[in-house]
């Protein structure tokens, strides 16, 4: 048994992608049968409560990157030395840093490498040098056109690390109780949809005023709409829960929001982290999915799946976060009425809804 590091420095959504690689690091064989099975995950301070429910992982250390969180911090010796101290007291002899298509994993490597990691594994565009020991170039070992989730188990099996017979590598948390007992109470009540609002990017969100509208198209449709958001989303998620659907919205920490939505038929939200939380706990998604990334990389993940929006649209691939096109057509073009078809389409799929009762397991 070895300590490894592995590294995803970003978002919610980007450390619950990680996690079948996570699991390959920890579970999965190597060519000389050994198993190391005590992973630290690296991670930024949004991805830390998602990385705190993730099979596999050890120990969670929280580092505010400066090339990747947004505002970014400062460059200091306290902030590059405090890692480099963390590392080496960690006896940590092996990296494999998780990275996106417009993520280098260089400069983190050079820290490690000051740190004492003896082999470190990324995939980069640029010559690494004595950076990486095992380097993949995307678009050359791997194409870049491929769910995330699968590009980070990509990184890790280049590095030795392989998924365990048995595991899907489909994206998964662990189970554990709702602190706040929210999911089990709307359990007792009986089915429902989740409609999630939010997004942490406004290019990204749907406009409230529809989702207002679908909650009540659902609600005509006899379905009862459960609508979930943060602390900061609590006017935007009375706007759209309306005089009768029940608002969650600023009432609940990642694990109880976990719990609401495995209890959900069916999972209503944009390009946004909870998105792929849905998909972590196998519940249904109808996407609204702008194309300011690609869609074959970050749509959820291997659960049932409508994607709504123009794909084609004039800010494809631009990354924006504001919307770059007057009237943000990519979104406001898809109707209420489309969105509360593709749930009846995704619950079709289910032989019972009033039967249909998730069992949630790690």
């Amino acid at each position: 048994m070895s300590r490894v590091l592995v590294a995803r420095l970003d978002s919610m959504g980007d450390v619950l992608l990680s996690g079948p690689a996570l699991r390959a690091v920890a579970n999965g064989s190597r060519p000389d049968g050994s198993r190391p099975n005590d992973v630290v995950l690296l991670c930024g301070p949004e991805g830390a409560s998602a990385a705190e429910m993730l099979p596999g992982v050890t120990q969670v250390h929280t580092w505010a990157c400066p090339w990747i969180v947004n505002p970014a911090p400062p460059v200091t010796d306290d902030m590059t030395s405090g890692l480099i101290e963390f590392v080496r007291s960690s006896r940590i002899q092996e990296a494999v840093i998780l990275t996106s298509f417009h993520q280098s994993p260089l400069p983190l490597a050079m820290l490690l490498r000051l740190a004492g990691v003896k082999k470190i594994t990324g995939a980069s565009t640029d010559y690494a040098g004595s950076l990486l020991d095992v380097r993949l170039k995307p678009g050359e070992d791997f194409p870049e056109d491929q769910p995330e989730a699968v590009r980070a188990l990509t990184i890790a099996e280049a590095g030795g690390y392989v998924l365990p017979n048995g595991d899907d590598g489909k994206l998964r948390i662990t189970s554990g109780p709702d602190p706040e007992g929210v999911a089990d109470e709307l359990a007792d009540e009986g089915p429902y949809i989740v409609v999630h609002p939010g997004a942490a990017a406004p290019a990204r969100a749907w406009p409230a005023l529809h989702h207002a509208a679908t909650v009540e198209l659902l609600e005509a449709y006899g379905h009862r709409v459960v609508v979930t958001g943060g602390p900061g989303e609590t006017p935007l998620t009375a706007t759209v829960a309306g005089p009768s659907a029940m608002n969650l919205g600023g009432g609940t920490n990642l694990r109880t929001l976990a719990a609401v939505l495995a209890g959900a038929a069916v999972v209503v939200t944009g390009n946004t982290g909870p998105a792929h939380l849905a998909a972590a706990v196998g519940t249904p998604v109808v996407c609204l999915f702008a194309p300011v990334v690609p869609a074959i990389r970050w749509a959820p993940y291997g659960v049932p799946l409508e994607l709504l929006g123009d794909q084609e649209a004039a800010c494809k691939n631009t990354r924006a976060r504001v919307c770059p096109v007057p009237g943000h057509p990519c979104l406001s073009s898809v109707s209420p009425e489309q969105v509360v078809e593709a749930v009846e389409r995704l619950l079709g799929g289910v032989s019972s809804l009033s039967t249909r009762r998730k069992v949630w397991k790690p």
